[in-house]
């Protein structure tokens, strides 16, 4: 009697044993050697984006997620860090050669980020200004009513 005891109790544990969850393996990065850069420059903040030809993203990073606060994010300085952050993070991780420039908005950052691109050891094929333009204006303002 004490047998079968003893063999219901080892049945659970072989049991779950047996049931291990399999781990998945953790992917590997993407090798990315040609993509494009997209700097969006406002007044207050400078966006720098780092993505593959089709326009998933590999890098991020802006003034503001470098520490600088306040008036201090708009400042050509401050896109400059967040340019080389990006672009460090993008050709060590995915092995980045050469980018396509894309330039949005009419902030400080503009040149400073491109410069910061070069000064990494990446190089620029080509830039282009995407920064949107107004045309035609507003509504004009109807007719005085008598």
């Amino acid at each position: 009697m004490t047998e079968e005891i003893e063999k219901n109790l080892d049945a659970p544990v072989a049991e779950e044993q047996a049931v291990k969850t399999k781990v998945k393996g953790k992917k590997g990065k993407r090798v990315v050697t040609s993509g494009q850069v997209h700097i969006q420059a406002t007044f207050n903040n400078t966006i720098i984006t780092v993505t593959d030809k089709a326009g998933g993203a590999l890098a991020a990073s802006s003034a503001g997620a470098n520490g600088f606060r306040g008036s201090k994010k708009g400042t050509a300085y401050a896109a400059q860090i967040a340019a080389e952050r990006a672009l460090e993070v993008a050709k060590r991780e995915h092995g980045l050669n050469s980018v396509d420039v894309y330039v949005s908005g009419i902030g400080l950052g503009r040149d400073s980020a491109i410069r910061a691109i070069s000064s990494v050891g990446i190089k620029i094929d080509s830039i282009t200004d995407i920064t949107p333009i107004a045309h035609g204006g507003v509504r004009p303002k109807g007719e005085r009513k008598p």
